[in-house]
């Protein structure tokens, strides 16, 4: 378990470096709950992350990643913001 958890933070430092460059492509399509998801997610990585996962969650997994973020790798998000960052995503970036 450890090794995978060392896995998935190299992942995440990795899909980071591009926003810490400045060099950040994806743009957030602007409605309600994009502000929530700027405010908690690029915290700890890039809105590339979005983009790359996109094809393959629908809304459980979103719902899933979210928890994820929070419960794996202490992202910092409240538990009134993970709802509203799940359906935002689900929305405009879930898997149809």
């Amino acid at each position: 378990m450890a090794t995978l958890r060392a896995f998935c933070l190299s992942i995440a430092v990795l899909a980071a470096l591009p926003a810490l460059a400045g060099e950040e492509k994806f743009r957030l399509k602007e409605a309600p709950g994009a502000d929530k998801v700027r405010a908690n997610c690029v915290a700890c990585h890039s809105l590339d992350y979005i983009a790359l996962n996109s094809p393959f969650l629908d809304h459980k997994g979103w719902e899933a990643t979210v928890a994820k973020m929070g419960k794996a790798f202490g992202a910092p998000v409240r538990p009134e913001d993970a709802g509203p960052i799940a359906d935002y995503l689900a929305k405009h970036y879930g898997k149809r």
